[in-house]
């Protein structure tokens, strides 16, 4: 393990793609971690959010892998770097790029955290001004080991900064199952100090943690607990500020979230970078190669849907029009998918995304990086779908889980005035709704990085990746390919660390 001081990472990488956080100038801050009140506290949890929106975490490698890895997205552009293209394929070996740079990002992101709660224990402040700013680092830091032990399995847990680096090479995994206990404590513990509402949602709120929790005991199969959690949320939606954007586009137009209450919690960029801090690779990583629309240069035709996952959907769900773009601009001229290769080899015949390249506003680099869009991490119609999906777990048959599927369609009827999706019926079997509600998270969530969770949870991989699936790949081993290998450089640097994930 490399050290993890995040003191030093603090004066370097603060506020990074986090503009609406309010700054504290870093020089009032001390190397030696002389955190004098709660506003310090707030400083090292923003400089944590700070680490997340960086390139080598959610600007890119985190994001990229969780996406190829669903069987909605492929590679588009076959002379990408192989590692993109291990990840897709099921070939990844331990030492592939995407994988030894997400990890130490990973835990610099929980390092800064397990620094805010240290100072903040040290603190005479009162309750009220620093449960608030500890609640987020709690949260902060459950929601990074949610996305490592989903990927990694078991997994080093931390939850005190590392002082000594004779003690960092001792350190060893831990369960996947005690991971587990110790999100959902701190998921706890964010939800009480919390506050029902935060002024920006790229601060975490009372619901916020809520929705995780859901999330959470969700993957894990304990629905009760996750139907509890979720249905908090929707029991206090208007507490909490919550509701669905009446109109679905919205959400991926960089003018129109600030105004919206869907998020429950984003990843705010910016619009400018520096180096590769705070700079979204999103827009250029799933962009038409040579096109024209949206005056940023074109994408590089990465991060494609196969066709199939153009000619499953429904064309009349308008869902499909805001997340997929079906023509290009080139030469002046609106063309059809069908022609993409013409004007670049590397484009392939297929609808490409489009939420994250047909509104993203002012960027700070060509190809859309470093864009102004916002990235939600949950949203409230998630909360529904989690509501509906472990309530029928419960009781099968739930007029109540029913009514939530409906009112996320009914959003997505609105949007082109017409009747699909129609609302669904009562009188479902408990597995014909199962798999109805993942059929609605699949078009609702589109390549918003939940599809390869969903796969994952509910070991679908067999099925999905097979013959008849959106993405045949006959590399999948589902004894393998549930986790991703752990980095062959941590492993060298720290043998407690082996063995490596099986197959690897």
């Amino acid at each position: 393990m490399k050290r993890l001081q995040y003191i030093g990472l603090l004066l370097s990488l603060i506020f990074i793609g986090c503009s609406d956080l309010e700054e504290v100038p870093v020089g009032q801050l001390s190397p030696d971690g002389l955190i004098n009140s709660p506003e310090d506290v707030q400083t090292l949890v923003n400089g944590a959010i700070g680490n997340m929106a960086t390139e080598a975490y959610w600007g890119r490698k985190l994001s990229l892998p969780i996406m190829l890895r669903s069987d909605m997205v492929s590679i588009g552009d076959q002379g990408t770097p192989g590692r993109r293209q291990d990840v897709d394929r099921f070939s990844m070996a331990s030492d592939n790029g995407m994988v030894t740079a997400l990890w130490p990002r990973a835990y610099q992101v929980i390092a800064g955290t397990n620094e805010a709660i240290a100072a903040a224990a040290r603190l005479d402040s009162p309750a009220e001004q620093l449960n608030p700013v500890v609640g987020q680092a709690y949260f902060f830091r459950a929601y990074t080991y949610y996305h490592l032990v989903r990927l990694f399995g078991d997994i080093p847990y931390l939850d005190a900064p590392v002082e000594n680096i004779d003690d960092a090479k001792t350190i060893s995994k831990t369960s996947a199952d005690q991971v587990y206990a110790n999100i959902i404590a701190d998921l706890e513990m964010a939800k009480e100090m919390l506050p029902n509402t935060q002024s920006v949602r790229a601060l975490p709120s009372k619901a916020t943690a809520a929705a995780f929790l859901a999330s959470v005991y969700l993957t894990l199969g304990e629905f009760q607990n996750s139907y509890n959690e979720a249905k908090f949320i929707i029991d206090g939606e208007a507490e909490f500020n919550l509701g669905l954007a009446s109109d679905f586009q919205d959400l991926f137009d960089h003018s129109k979230q600030a105004g919206l209450n869907e998020f429950l919690l984003s990843l705010d960029f910016n619009g400018f970078s520096e180096g590769n801090d705070g700079r979204d690779y999103t827009p250029a990583l799933t962009g038409i190669r040579a096109n024209e629309r949206g005056n940023i240069g074109g994408g590089w035709s990465v991060a494609v849907p196969t066709i199939n996952v153009y000619n499953s959907w429904d064309g009349r769900d308008y869902r499909k029009a805001v997340s997929l773009d079906t023509t290009g601009i080139f030469g002046g001229e609106e063309l059809r998918f069908d022609r993409f290769p013409e004007f670049d080899s590397r484009n392939i015949q297929s609808a490409y995304i489009a939420k994250y390249t047909r509104a993203i506003g002012p960027t700070g680099t060509g190809n859309g990086r470093a864009s102004s869009l916002n990235y939600a991490l949950m949203r409230y119609a998630e909360v529904l779908l989690i509501a509906a999906e472990a309530l029928n777990e419960i009781s099968p048959g739930s007029g109540e889980a029913v009514g939530y599927i409906n009112r996320v369609r009914a959003r997505a009827r609105a949007g082109n005035g017409s009747d699909f999706p129609a609302d669904v019926v009562s009188g479902l079997s408990q597995e014909e709704f199962r798999d109805l509600v993942l059929e609605e998270r699949k078009w609702e969530l589109a390549f918003e990085f939940k599809r390869w969770y969903d796969i994952k949870r509910r070991q679908l991989g067999s099925e999905v990746f097979g013959p008849n699936g959106l993405e045949p790949q006959p590399n999948f081993d589902p004894s393998r390919d549930y986790l991703f290998p752990l980095p062959f450089d941590e492993l060298d640097r720290n043998p407690n660390l082996a063995p490596n994930n099986k197959g690897y």
